[in-house]
Parts: structure tokens; sequence; C-alpha cells
């Protein structure tokens, strides 16, 4: 029963749910209800169009490992969307997904020829911010003890959402990255580009805007839905393609600041087990639901998946 209705996912933490696998807290405010109910609709969409593909023949299978994606994850509604199966066993699959939540925790060894993210295992702060100065060539972090100015201070861990400005020179704490503040502020809001990447290509930018007071927040104000080639150059998408080969990212989604005053861009997070942001419009959500399906179906046929 605990698996049907997610609860074996969460567990109490006050007034709060905590997510059991990365320890991020839910608040459950009129912020989360009303999330929940632009969720709803869009759910049961993609569950309705699920069912009605559940008898078309010859659809191709996905086996996830340690875990199976919850439908509040972007890969498994593209999966539904398009009717790929979740399969129980690899030998039933055309492909095996390493989907798992932790910011460093080693994959296991594949059982699969098709291979998805099983080279992907580490999506810390550090990780990143290394693998962004390899490709890009100018640095993301800095040593705080040496920088004069601001920087922003975070946690080594995959979704935390602490972020904070500090003043540099500062002495560093334990278990924080330290990075530049990228100015992403554009009339009043800071600007996320959002950029689910799938077989080494970005195939939607979602465009997120919240106020600067909100900069680390897990809240936006608006999102809209966006062409990779309407946001970003071909030498850009080129390096950003380049970024998520040496992430060995298959599949998960970009966090792309481009700075006011330079132009340039910074890749700041890597997300492997992405969500449906809940501000888009419900059409929206369904469009890009449906070009990252299409995607997803060409990364599991394709033999050179690894």
């Amino acid at each position: 029963m605990s698996d049907i209705f997610w609860t074996s996912d969460f567990e109490w933490a006050g007034a709060r749910l905590r997510v059991k696998k990365t320890g991020a807290l839910v608040a459950l405010d009129g912020s989360t209800l009303a999330g929940f109910g632009r969720w709803l609709p869009y759910y049961l969409a993609v569950r309705a169009r699920q069912l009605a593909l559940s008898v078309a023949p010859g659809r191709p299978a996905i086996w996830f490992a340690p875990d199976r994606p919850r439908p509040w994850y972007l890969v498994w509604a593209a999966a539904a969307w398009v009717g790929v199966r979740i399969a129980r066993a690899p030998d039933k699959a055309d492909a095996a997904f390493y989907f798992e939540d932790a910011t460093r925790t080693p994959a296991p060894a594949a059982p699969h020829a098709r291979r998805i993210n099983f080279g992907c295992w580490d999506i810390s702060k550090s990780r990143v911010a290394e693998a962004f100065e390899a490709t890009f060539g100018y640095p993301l972090a800095l040593d705080p003890e040496r920088h004069v100015g601001e920087a922003v201070e975070k946690d080594e861990a995959n979704g935390a959402h602490d972020g904070r400005i500090v003043q540099c020179p500062t002495r560093p704490r334990a278990g924080r990255v330290y990075q530049r503040l990228v100015d992403n502020v554009d009339g009043g809001d800071v600007v996320d580009l959002r950029t689910p990447f799938v077989g080494g290509r970005p195939v939607v930018v979602f465009i997120k805007r919240r106020p600067v007071g909100e900069r680390f927040a897990n809240v936006n104000s608006s999102i809209r839905l966006a062409r990779p080639q309407d946001v970003f150059t071909p030498r850009e998408i080129k390096a950003l393609s380049a970024f998520a080969a040496a992430m060995r990212l298959d599949w998960g989604g970009l966090d792309v600041l481009r700075d006011r005053r330079t132009g340039r861009l910074y890749v700041v997070d890597v997300n492997k087990t992405d969500m449906q942001p809940l501000a888009l419009p419900w059409l929206d959500k369904l469009r890009a639901t449906h070009r990252l399906g299409r995607a997803l179906r060409d990364l599991i046929s394709s033999p050179e998946t690894l």
C-alpha cells in the first residue's frame, strides 16, 4: 500500500515531510498544495495516454535501478507519453537506466549492453565545477580565502537549495562549495535556464523566473518553454554538449545561468533525476514531455548508448 501511494518515499520531520533519499524537506503549506493542484491535471493526462498506448504492440522497455521513477519525475512522464514500458528485470528491457537521487553513489555493474547514466554517479557541486571549467575554459569555483567580493556558498549535495551570498575573503565551511556570483538578474528577477539533455543534446529549455530575494529557492514566479536554438548559440550548444559528455550524463537537466554583464554561460548544477517544473503552463508541460519522450525513445534504440 505504501508503494502505491508513494508514502514510503517520505517521513515526517516536525510539520514537514522529508524525502528519505535526498533529505530535502517539503513544507505542507498553501504553496505545496497549489503545486500539487497544478501537477495533478498533467499527471492525469499523461496517465490517460499511457493507458491508451498500453495495447500497442512492440513497445520498448527500460529497466531502472536501483529505484524506479515515481510519476513526478520527468523520465517517468516521458516514457509513459511515448509508450515506453518499465521492465521488471534487465533481461526484459531494451536498455538499463541508472536512476539514483543521491549525490555520490557508484553505479552497480551494468546488466545490459545499452546503458543510460551508469557513468554519471557523482553530481556534487565540486564535480560540476570541475567539469565546467574543463569544458568551458573559465572557472565557476573560487577560493573563498583569496577571492575579494561576493560569492555563493552552497552545500555539496544535490537538491539542497540552501545557497547564500557571502562576502569574501572568508574561511571555508566544511561540506560547502564556493562559486562565482553570476549576475543573471533581469527586471528584478533572476533567470535560470534549466536545460534537459538527452543523448548528448539539449531537447528543451525551461526559462525560469523568480524574485531576486528568492534566488536560491525551489519556487518560480513563471516558467516559459523554449527551443535550445532560440536560447543558445551553436557554439554554446557545442560547449554544453561537451560538458554533458564530461559528466557522462545521458539523461538529465543542466541548470544554466547567463551572466548579464559578460554574456557567458555557467552550468551551476546537474540533476539526473529531474522533475517537471510546476509553474510551466499545462500545454507546455505536454509539449515538453512529447519532445523528451521522443528523445528518450531514440536514446533507447541507439546502438551507441553506453
